[in-house]
Formats: C-alpha cells, sequence, structure tokens
C-alpha cells in the first residue's frame, strides 16, 4: 500500500502533505508508515518510514525534526539537524530551500504555515498544553522575524483527534475559559462529570485571533479511524501497548 498524503489547497503550491498510517514498513501494533522514533518499534523500520514520508512531498530535501515536549518553543531551521541532536521544542520555521520540516501526531494538532510568495514555512504541534500556551502565535512570530508578512499566511490543520472522540474531565476546561470566557463554545456535553473538547476548532479560533484569514481544517478525526491514522487516545482505550506516530511535512520547494 502506498502512502497516503492529504493536501490543503490554502497552502497553494508550496511542497506539503499530511500523512498517515498507510504505507510504510512497520508491522504489529505500529503496522503503517510509523515514524516515531520514541516508539517501540524497530528502528530501521522507522527510518525507512522517515525516507518514505520525505519522498512522498519532498523528494531530495532533508527531513527534520524536534524532540517534542508540548510547549510553546520555536526553533529557527537553517541547516539540516541530526537525529541525536534535535532540539526540544514543538515548532519550526525555515526559508531555506531544500529543508523539509516533520511533526509528529498521535492525536495532537499538526499545524503547517506558509507565506508562500516569500518563501517561508512553518510547521507546529499542538497538544492542549501547546494550544493554550501559544505554540502557534509563537510560531508566526518566527515566521515574520525571518520576513514573512502575516496577512500573508496561510495555515492548515491536518488530522487529530475529533470532538467526538476527545473526552475530558469536568474542571479541564477551567484555564481555557481563564483567558477568555468565549472559548466555552469549544467544550460541550459529555456524559456525567466529562466533556467533549474541540482542539482544532480552539487552534483554528487561535490562529484567526492572530490575524490569520486563511485557515484550512482537514476535518480528520485520528481516534476513530484506526486504518488511516495511529492515535494515542485510541491505543489506551483498547489497551495496546503502544503506538504509532504519523508525521506532517512542509519545505520550500
Amino acid at each position: 500500500m502506498s502512502e497516503e498524503v492529504l493536501h490543503a489547497a490554502v497552502l497553494d503550491d508550496v511542497p506539503h502533505g499530511f500523512l498517515g498510517r498507510r504505507g510504510g514498513v512497520s508491522t504489529g501494533i505500529h503496522a503503517g508508515l510509523n515514524v516515531g522514533l520514541g516508539s517501540d518499534d524497530e528502528r530501521d523500520a522507522i527510518l525507512r518510514n522517515r525516507d518514505l514520508a520525505r519522498d512522498a512531498v519532498l523528494p531530495g530535501s532533508t527531513l527534520v525534526t524536534l524532540h517534542q515536549v508540548h510547549s510553546a518553543d520555536v526553533v529557527a531551521v537553517t541547516t539540516p539537524i541530526p537525529l541525536d541532536a534535535r532540539p526540544q521544542a514543538d515548532a519550526m520555521v525555515t526559508d531555506r530551500p531544500g529543508l523539509l520540516l516533520g511533526i509528529l501526531t498521535a492525536d495532537c494538532v499538526p499545524i503547517l504555515f506558509a507565506d508562500a510568495a516569500r518563501g517561508i514555512v512553518g510547521a507546529a504541534h499542538a497538544g492542549w498544553k501547546g494550544a493554550l500556551g501559544g505554540v502557534a502565535e509563537a510560531t508566526l512570530d518566527a515566521m515574520t522575524a525571518l520576513g514573512a508578512q502575516r496577512g500573508a499566511i496561510a495555515c492548515a490543520i491536518g488530522p487529530c483527534i475529533g470532538r467526538a472522540s476527545y473526552e475530558v474531565s469536568e474542571g479541564f476546561e477551567q484555564p481555557f475559559l481563564a483567558r477568555d470566557e468565549e472559548d466555552a463554545r469549544f467544550f460541550s456535553a459529555g456524559r456525567p462529570g466529562h466533556l467533549q473538547f474541540d482542539i482544532a476548532g480552539y487552534v483554528a479560533a487561535r490562529l484567526a485571533e492572530a490575524g490569520i484569514s486563511r485557515i484550512a481544517l482537514l476535518d480528520e478525526d485520528t481516534c476513530s479511524q484506526p486504518e488511516r491514522f495511529f492515535s494515542y487516545r485510541r491505543a489506551c482505550l483498547t489497551g495496546k501497548p503502544g503506538y504509532g506516530r504519523q508525521i506532517s511535512l512542509i519545505g520550500v520547494g
């Protein structure tokens, strides 16, 4: 099975793609295109999958990834980064052709950014902590520092856990409401003592607040589609001992 690459028209002709688990060489609970170096999968399979993902989006480029820690920290990438030197951060920006920025997720929100006219791109990993902490806004700031124009930046929100699958305990919403009471709209009633959280919608709203007018949501729930996507929440619910990670990629052509 070949790799499935999802695109967002809002990113124009910028090389990019949201990949799921289809394709790849991993087997067992990690079957498919698992690119997670933090998983218990065989390292050779992970490295092969990373190459396959890169070649599906921008052949000949150099893939750059991070050691993601649920922060709002952003790295400006100017040269390739060795695997054993990945910085602890959750977003990257670059204006250098030949570098392919990769964000790993397994329910969290991948965001791809592009100022196509100026050849500046970004990629961010937004779990709830990073989203609340402002990782999207920090990525926009890092892009403008490279010369991007905020009004020209387009953003695409890739496959992530959907509201129907993202159950949280009552009280989880309080830090969000403390920032803005209107964020209550991203939480709906669930079973007693619980709420359902629309994290993709929340991230989109934060981007809009930051001045971005071109925003696309792919609206693909990772948790409810086991054949297409890896999911941490699904692994927990089904008692699996591990899970894979998918990758979202963007580069300067």
